[in-house]
């Protein structure tokens, strides 16, 4: 990619529209029966496709050997704390007016609450160590494994998803077959990797 600072401000910019567009509809008083349900599904929603466009990224990269993508990671995993902040914020503010009493009795009657607090909760250091001083700061290696995080966040996310999912059909189970497969795809990887390496160790035990 020629420009991947352009291609970066059109991403940030075209991330922003759906907050963007759900404002304008509040403002318009368009939200629906339930604006607030409305709100925090839509923000939802876009975490949650936000974590798998992150997730994405490798796999892509690597089949088709598109490395500019890489590039393009850091602003995909914070849009989607971003949103998942959103999602959180709405619910404490107009759900449950700012009790953590109820937020906590809440998540008891509805434990998929739980997986979506902890989806939030784990997101939170991969957001503060996204910067290039604190890759640094860490080392790569320690970096690396901090953001494998990442992994279980998709999965809480997509059963926080799965739980508290009104709509009937193929929505939550499409977000949950792309984790499962951009979460596959990475145990294949790594099985066919810890293959090899055996097999190179057998191979020079046996010269």
């Amino acid at each position: 990619m020629k420009d991947p600072q352009f291609a970066k401000f059109v991403l940030l910019i075209n991330g922003a529209v759906p907050l963007a567009l759900l404002g304008w509809d509040a403002y318009q008083h368009q939200l629906g029966a339930n604006p607030v349900n409305h709100a925090i599904h839509i923000t939802g929603s876009m975490a949650i496709i936000f974590i798998a466009l992150t997730l994405a990224i490798t796999p892509v990269r690597k089949i088709t050997g598109w490395n500019w993508l890489s590039h393009f990671r850091r602003m995909l995993g914070l849009y989607a704390f971003f949103y998942a902040c959103a999602h959180l914020a709405i619910y404490f503010a107009f759900q449950q007016s700012f009790n953590l009493t109820a937020v906590f009795w809440d998540a008891v009657d509805h434990p998929f609450l739980f997986f979506g607090m902890t989806a939030l909760v784990l997101m939170i250091p991969l957001a503060l160590t996204s910067t290039n001083g604190m890759i640094k700061r860490l080392g790569a290696k320690k970096w690396k494994n901090l953001h494998k995080l990442v992994y279980i966040v998709a999965i809480a996310a997509a059963i926080h998803f799965w739980m508290s999912s009104k709509l009937v059909g193929v929505y939550q189970e499409v977000f949950a077959g792309t984790v499962a497969v951009l979460l596959g795809y990475r145990v294949i990887v790594w099985q066919l990797a810890e293959s090899r390496k055996a097999r190179a160790l057998a191979g020079a035990g046996s010269a």
